[in-house]
């Protein structure tokens, strides 16, 4: 028996024929491109990939479906899409992701959202209104990120832009936030209000998140790209992470330029492919930032690799031509030099307060505190983010500033409420105080709502916190971080010990989920990439083998103070196993 289609599915019947018939059109691209030099806004990656092609390079399936179809162009197909509660064909699965959406199947039947969240720092009215979106369209609850960030699951295809433009009515605009575009801007978690800080790091971040609003060459770029600005303040930001690490400096007298606060430029920062940003020995002023941001993108824009996604990252570039070349480049695009300055002339950065993302802490500001709160893994309920948008509304400055270590701070809380706050964050199951291990647990989403993780990394990551902590006595910050696949969300490359998730073989056909176990990862002054350990780790005896090194490391650290990380670096991985192995159970 025939049925009539309804018109929104017409209309994507419509739209999906378009998209169609462009993707065949793509084939011919590379030959008509030869005949008509691309123009518009769009021109400088039409010529990359045209360049690509002519060398006799296939482009990736990615880049073909951008020329196919912008997806900025491709909104009023989703929203059809979405409202008939069709799941998306690859292809435009990747495209939503332009406007933040991102299906997540098979590991759950629906939709994550990424946001734009500059600095970390949202008002306590928009953190309110995410959760009653969450609980509307959503699963009702949000995970903070590792980039200072949000995500909301579990929204059901049908009201995919449904939870969008309940977004947009509240100032929070998700455009790009995934596929080949620049990323969530982070900042310092406490700018503005850090005692020691160097420089406040919002107004740039706010500058920058604008401009890639509002420059169109931002996107469309060869893979994702990261920029962090790192104003020296008590909570690392870890910039060294990041395709390009804004690091507040100060240039002492004497040096060949003006004494005071500047940027030091990093670059080439990509954990998940074991590198971290490295030093330019380029200095600039702040508001300097943005026009260099802008030229090292576009070079990179130009000469990455569009055909092979595994080495599409800026890393590459800067590996096959060298620090020298790339930044001669990037003079060439600005049209004047950089400057670089010696390192001898740059004092020492103040230290980090590697729990200083958690528990009471003075602000600049005298009478003033930011009060920051532990979370399991990230994790959210709307309940909770509703009392908490009240919490920050009656007893602190309206701002809930989310950091890199999957937490909150909540800024500008008098002297006189401190106590008021800590038990109104008790009384919603959260809390302001955390044993060392817990403070540095960083997990990303896992198999739980990711199809590439191998290994339920968030639930795994809370049984490690719950086996250590009646066990082993830390008196010392250690970070543990777990992520599930090589994409390294979590950055467990750059964990005192760090676990990627693996399937693990058993018998002769089947698999369980486990890790692959590092340790001995850092970053800012004690950067350096994790060496593995245990390999095949099945996920149930991890616990047990984190509990083996943590109390290897306190009966043979070299004194009291001796951090994990210099005590596994001291070591190599043999000598280790053995102290480990040697421990009592």
């Amino acid at each position: 028996m025939g049925m009539d289609f309804t018109s929104d599915q017409k209309h994507w019947l419509d739209g999906f024929a378009s998209g169609l018939g462009a993707m065949r059109s793509i084939g011919r691209a590379p030959a008509s491109a030869a005949a008509a030099e691309p123009t518009g806004p769009d021109a400088e990656q039409l010529k990359a990939q045209d360049r690509q092609v002519a060398a006799g390079k296939k482009l990736a399936d990615q880049e073909k479906w951008k020329r196919a179809e912008h997806p900025f162009e491709s909104y009023d197909r989703l929203k059809a899409v979405a409202l008939t509660g069709a799941r998306p064909k690859p292809e435009d699965n990747f495209r939503w992701r332009y406007h933040g959406l991102f299906y997540v199947g098979p590991a759950q039947d629906s939709y994550m959202c990424r946001m734009r969240v500059h600095n970390g720092i949202l008002k306590h009215w928009q953190f309110a209104a995410i959760a009653d979106l969450a609980d509307r369209d959503g699963g009702g609850y949000s995970h903070v990120t590792t980039r200072c960030n949000l995500q909301v699951r579990e929204i059901q295809p049908e009201r995919g832009s449904h939870f969008l433009e309940g977004l947009a009515d509240v100032g929070i605009i998700p455009r790009g936030a995934g596929a080949d575009n620049i990323r969530n801007v982070t900042g310092s978690a406490t700018a503005g209000i850090d005692p020691d800080e160097l420089l406040d790091t919002r107004p740039h971040a706010k500058d920058w998140h604008h401009h890639i609003l509002n420059t169109r060459v931002m996107y469309n770029l060869p893979r994702k790209f990261n920029v962090s600005f790192d104003g020296a303040g008590k909570i690392a930001t870890l910039e060294d992470t990041n395709d390009i690490g804004f690091q507040a400096v100060r240039v002492m007298e004497g040096a060949p330029i003006p004494a005071g606060v500047y940027y030091r430029l990093a670059i080439g920062g990509i954990s998940g492919h074991k590198d971290l940003a490295r030093d330019t020995g380029v200095v600039l002023p702040p508001g300097d930032c943005i026009r260099i941001a802008d030229a090292i993108i576009r070079v990179w824009s130009e000469h990455g690799d569009r055909t092979n996604r595994n080495h599409s990252r800026m890393k590459y570039v800067l590996d096959a031509w060298g620090f020298d070349k790339f930044l001669a480049a990037v003079e060439e695009k600005l049209g004047d030099k950089l400057t670089r300055l010696d390192a001898a002339h740059v004092a020492p950065r103040p230290a980090y307060d590697r729990l200083g993302h958690i528990g009471v802490h003075p602000q600049r500001q005298a009478g003033l505190n930011y009060v920051g709160v532990v979370l399991e893994a990230g994790r959210l309920s709307t309940d909770q983010m509703r009392a908490v948008a009240e919490i920050s509304r009656r007893h602190g400055d309206g701002d809930i500033r989310l950091t890199v270590w999957q937490n909150f701070l909540l800024s500008g809380v008098r002297d006189e409420d401190v106590d008021a706050v800590r038990a109104a964050v008790r009384a919603v199951g959260l809390d302001t105080e955390a044993s060392t291990i817990r403070a540095g647990l960083v997990a990303c989403t896992g198999s739980f709502g990711c199809k590439f993780a191998n290994a339920d990394t968030k639930r795994n990551g809370n049984e490690i916190v719950a086996h250590i902590e009646p066990r082993v006595p830390m008196d010392q910050p250690v970070n543990v971080h777990l992520t599930g696949c090589p994409n390294s969300c979590a950055q467990h490359y750059i964990g005192d010990i760090g676990l990627i998730g693996v399937k693990v073989p058993i018998g002769d056909d089947d698999t369980v989920p486990g890790y692959n176990i590092h340790v001995g990862g850092g970053f800012g002054t004690e950067a350096s990439i994790a060496k593995m350990i245990y390999p095949d780790t099945k996920a149930e005896d991890a616990p047990a083998r984190v509990e083996a090194l943590l109390k290897a490391y306190l009966a043979h650290r070299a004194e009291p103070t001796e951090s994990f990380h210099s005590f596994a670096n001291r070591h190599e991985v043999e000598a280790l196993k053995s102290l480990a192995e040697g421990m009592p159970a």
